[in-house]
């Protein structure tokens, strides 16, 4: 088995990963080299992987090295250690008060359920070979600790969307959450697939669709087109996926989600759809130098 790695500019990884998964969309291991680069890897049988001449075009400007090594035959057994369980955990409640939200548990099949008995505990199951995106990832672990304040001080029902689903986490999070109907959607054919099939194993109901958010208008948000204000907008996308989408968007949610950002691109995200759309920020967070943040038009 060959281990494919290609090192990046750290400033330009997330752009280099959107390009690298469609070239490998059955997943790729992240790893942090030093403070400036990131190395992303793909692993394959030789002739299986992408060829050099399709990683140069991908990578560009923002490529330090494209390397090749064997791995041991047990691969299969060694990649399973990348993808750990995360616990999401519910917002405090007031003293006195029981948890209006469960804490969130996304894992890989192969891992055991949460032990953590301060409160209900969800369990949202994910295979992490069928599609780059397990809740492992700073921007989503973000976006799904601000999904749970959401829900938890506002009433989780109505209609959400999910833009850019990947493998359906936050889709699936937030129907276990009460909203409904909720619909993801994604560029890519494969995310598709797998965020049904993780829908169906989660026992959740939501729709999913092939989208492409540079050609093709947003669904729910125009006018005449049921329901015509989704209550949450998730977008745990690129900056400048985020920046398009306050342009283009026709009309405001009543919240909006934002992930996939950098902490010093956070105030221009949010001056963006606060200008167009009135939103107002109501709380961030961050994981070192990742971002998100709920914005709200009450």
């Amino acid at each position: 088995m060959i281990r494919l790695a290609v090192r990046v500019r750290r400033e330009q990884a997330e752009l280099v990963l959107a390009e690298l998964l469609a070239l490998a969309p059955a997943g790729v291991e992240e790893v942090q080299i030093g403070a400036a680069t990131i190395e992303y890897a793909v692993y394959g049988a030789p002739g299986e992987l992408p060829g050099l001449p399709d990683l140069n075009a991908v990578v560009g400007d923002a490529l330090v090295e494209i390397s090749t090594s064997e791995i041991p035959d047990d691969w299969h057994e060694r990649w399973k250690e990348f993808h750990r369980p995360v616990l999401i955990l519910a917002p405090r409640p007031p003293s006195g008060e029981r948890a209006r939200v469960p804490a969130i548990h996304v894992r890989p099949p192969w891992e055991a359920p949460s032990e953590q008995n301060d409160g209900p505990v969800r369990e949202i199951v994910i295979d992490p070979g069928q599609a780059f995106g397990t809740g492992g990832h700073a921007s989503t672990r973000l976006c799904l600790e601000l999904l749970l304040e959401l829900a938890a001080n506002e009433q989780p029902a109505g209609a959400l969307l999910d833009v850019g689903t990947g493998s359906g986490v936050l889709a699936i999070a937030a129907a276990t959450l009460g909203f409904a109907p909720v619909l993801g959607l994604d560029h890519e054919q494969e995310s598709v697939d797998a965020a049904r099939e993780n829908a169906e194993i989660n026992d959740v109901e939501i729709e999913v669709r092939r989208f492409d958010l540079r050609e093709e208008r947003l669904p729910w948000m125009a006018a005449g087109e049921p329901p015509t204000r989704p209550t949450v907008l998730l977008a745990n996308l690129l900056r400048p996926l985020l920046v398009e989408l306050a342009g283009t968007m026709p009309s405001a949610p009543s919240h909006l989600v934002a992930g996939g950002l950098l902490r010093e691109e956070v105030d221009e995200i949010v001056g963006a759809f606060a200008d167009r759309f009135a939103l107002r920020e109501r709380k961030r967070c961050a994981s070192g130098e990742w971002a998100a943040v709920w914005m709200s038009g009450d």
